[in-house]
């Protein structure tokens, strides 16, 4: 194994909203960037000062050209759905973002929880087959989250732009039957402020516009500890109101629906989703797990995922728990002040170990087994 390990690994953290990577053993990412690409529109005028018109563009320049670009996001509510645009994303990753030679470095790469054992082998033979990378890995985002955050037991509360898991973990290993997954995420929310915003008068309806309404919900928007009260304090306080000035100069003002739209949290009947609130949620998941194990869970519930970072969340999860779990439980909600790259930072202190590399899949063992040797991966 010393061969396949004498490199350093890469982490690749590939999300619905964000792809982020580096190299294992430092504290952050090297790059975060948006998982999605675009292809050109109209051919004719998508073409650079030595007139090469390219296939596609991927992240922050897809962004920028949204305009003439049919953007895709390959990754949905968490999984990958449109490979071809995912394979394209890990090249670019490797040659043009970290700039390595894949076939030079061991390969962990996260996955959701409950992952598809089909999607497990797909990775396995665009890593193996199109990358040729020496050895690689599939670890569960959350237990990744868990691990950053210094513990192997507890629940992990992770929720990103797509989606969002409740994922009980005992000694470093996910209890399956009682993982929780919910359809509400960072998108969700924007889009409901979105709306919010519209019935205020403010359009902001086109995909540039989306990006300002994200920003504003990213600098602006928290979680309130009692929406009701805060709500009659929004219509007789002014000073809840905030603006946020438009790249066009002009600028709009933020009231209540500061809070309104992380409300979904909590409501997503707002939506129409028939989803439990998060509180419920975790509850749930917890009473799932067996009677010995709900006194460690309660009290080390770990968030993670930038969909956390909502000031106030810790602080509202911990008062609706409260009120719906025994006395004699004590709930403790640990909030990782870098949670919103937990899943990569965790995947960073495992891959680093040196007790991880007899767990790497390597090229040898793919080429005997097939793509079923990443089965064993956790």
């Amino acid at each position: 194994m010393e061969e396949i390990v004498s490199d350093k690994p890469l982490v690749i953290d590939n999300g619905t909203g964000f792809t982020k990577n580096g190299f294992a053993g430092e504290d952050q990412p090297r790059s975060v960037f948006p998982t999605l690409i675009g292809y050109p529109k109209y051919q004719i005028i998508m073409t650079d000062v030595e007139h090469y018109v390219r296939e596609y563009y991927i992240g922050e320049e897809a962004l920028n050209l949204r305009g003439v670009l049919k953007l895709v996001y390959p990754i949905e509510h968490g999984q990958i759905g449109d490979w071809d645009a995912m394979e394209r994303i890990w090249h670019y990753t490797f040659y043009n973002d970290l700039r390595v030679n894949p076939n030079e470095h061991p390969i962990l790469l996260t996955e959701p929880p409950l992952n598809k054992n089909v999607n497990k082998e797909k990775m396995a033979e665009l890593m193996f087959d199109t990358f040729n990378v020496p050895a690689m890995y599939i670890s569960m985002q959350a237990i990744l989250s868990l691990y950053a955050s210094g513990r192997t037991t507890g629940i992990v509360v992770d929720s990103g732009d797509g989606v969002t898991h409740i994922v009980p973990v005992y000694e470093g290993f996910a209890i399956s039957h009682a993982i929780r997954r919910a359809d509400i995420g960072g998108r969700d929310i924007t889009d409901y402020l979105r709306r919010l915003l519209r019935q205020r008068g403010y359009s902001l309806t086109s995909s540039a516009e989306r990006e300002i309404v994200r920003d504003i919900k990213e600098r602006l928007c928290y979680v309130a500890l009692d929406p009701e009260k805060e709500l009659k304090l929004a219509e007789k306080v002014s000073g809840m109101e905030k603006t946020y000035t438009l790249p066009d100069g002009e600028t709009l003002s933020i009231g209540a629906e500061r809070f309104m739209a992380p409300e979904l949290f909590f409501n997503p009947g707002a939506i129409g989703s028939e989803e439990l609130p998060m509180d419920e949620q975790i509850y749930q998941s917890i009473t799932d797990c067996d009677v010995d194990l709900r006194r460690d869970l309660y009290s080390n519930i770990v968030l993670s995922g930038g969909s956390t970072m909502f000031p106030g969340l810790k602080e509202r999860l911990h008062k609706e728990l409260t009120e719906l779990v025994p006395e004699t439980m004590e709930v403790k909600i640990i909030a990782p002040p870098e949670r919103r790259y937990s899943v990569w930072i965790g995947g960073s202190i495992l891959s680093s170990l040196k007790t991880f590399t007899k767990l790497w899949v390597t090229k040898k063992e793919y080429k005997e087994t097939g793509p079923t040797a990443v089965y064993r991966c956790i």
